[in-house]
């Protein structure tokens, strides 16, 4: 079940019948290495909802980012859908998304743990160069040797990140959000176990 933490509101998702019982509308958050997306994507494997990356609206090729009006644009239009599941921590563009989110599932490892699969993550895919989004891939030299090391953001993100989302939940403006925390990969497997599957013509 999910986890408390002080500071933090927290409502177990209770069903309501099928096709929304669990939202229809879910932001999965949590620092960066935390397992978003694969979270993401069970999650819209089991309540067959549409799963939108927001790294893919951002990145072109070569590691470019989207101009700030192209990324808003893109993201308005993902989120004016009524089904989605998005993952990724874009504060610019959370209250878009949270606006229009039912639920927010919020991975909120520890730093050993966090640091341990992204260090794991960044090896398996520099040595087996697997396409990201839009041709980028990555090496070696940049996600661990250069000024934009993915590991060097998480460090200096980590601890900031944790404290900012536990005032986020406490904002009148996410009142409507259920918020549910996930502490472990083991907890969140188990609460991948405990979503119904829904089938296609239910939602």
């Amino acid at each position: 079940m999910p986890v408390p933490v002080r500071g933090v509101r927290v409502r177990a998702p209770v069903p309501v019948g099928a096709g929304n019982a669990w939202g229809q509308r879910i932001s999965v958050v949590g620092t960066t290495g935390s397992g978003k997306t694969t979270t993401a994507r069970e999650i819209s494997t089991r309540l067959h909802l549409p799963h939108v990356e927001l790294d893919a609206l951002y990145w072109a090729e070569n590691w470019t980012p989207a101009p700030e009006e192209a990324f808003q644009a893109r993201v308005r239009e993902a989120v004016a859908g009524e089904q989605w599941v998005m993952d990724g921590n874009y504060s610019r563009v959370r209250t878009l998304i949270w606006g229009r989110a039912e639920m927010v599932v919020y991975l909120n490892y520890s730093f050993g743990r966090v640091f341990w699969q992204l260090l794991q993550r960044t090896f398996r895919r520099s040595f087996s160069q697997e396409e990201l989004w839009h041709g980028n891939r990555e090496s070696i030299q940049k996600s661990i040797l250069s000024q934009d090391s993915i590991l060097r953001w998480m460090l200096t993100t980590y601890h900031r990140r944790r404290k900012q989302y536990a005032a986020l939940f406490q904002q009148p403006e996410f009142a409507h959000l259920q918020v549910v925390q996930l502490k472990t990969p083991k907890e969140t497997k188990a609460w991948w176990a405990s979503l119904p599957p829904i089938l296609p013509d239910a939602v």
